[in-house]
């Protein structure tokens, strides 16, 4: 097996994951909070979404969906145009409500064809290539790829337990 094969098997369990969570709540679901300060499953899944559509757009030297598939504008968050959500206080979190969970799977659905077209044109060779020179070590393609897939599991996880809490609380 290819590594871009196992890749392409991450992504695609991401987006299993996005929709079993985001599925069949309404917008009320979405933005609950289980505290004050918890991130909602809308800002858990717009977030882990930019993330990925930002870092692959820039490994692959790709436009980013938000931008280029009028997604921000479908949003029409109050918030800077190119934001991923990284370091977001409570109230910019607050910031991050959807009016049905069509939109964020329509983005992340976006987002991962853009995702999975570019992990199909893969290389061994090209996992090697440096992506970012900001770090020390610097950072390859291939350890940029594993970074997204972690974050994103990580963030798709939180929103599922997310809706475990509000399922559990309206028992």
């Amino acid at each position: 097996m290819h590594a871009k094969d196992i890749l392409i098997d991450g992504f695609n369990r991401i987006q299993e994951e996005v929709h079993a969570t985001v599925d069949g709540l309404g917008p009320d679901a979405l933005s609950a909070r289980p505290t004050a300060d918890a991130n909602s499953i809308a800002w858990l899944v717009w977030h882990l979404t930019r993330v990925q559509d930002d870092h692959i757009a820039d490994a692959f030297g790709l436009d980013q969906v938000w931008l280029t598939q009028d997604w921000e504008k479908r949003f029409g968050l109050d918030l800077p145009r190119r934001d991923t959500g990284y370091g977001h206080s409570s109230a910019k979190v607050a910031k991050v409500r959807v009016d049905s969970g069509d939109l964020l799977t329509g983005y992340y659905d976006a987002v991962h064809a853009q995702s999975l077209g570019a992990l199909r044109e893969l290389a061994a060779g090209d996992l090697e290539r440096i992506v970012d020179e900001r770090w020390d070590p610097p950072v390859s393609l291939g350890v940029r790829l594993v970074s997204v897939l972690s974050d994103d599991l990580e963030h798709v996880g939180q929103a599922a337990y997310v809706r475990g809490l509000l399922q559990s609380a309206a028992s």
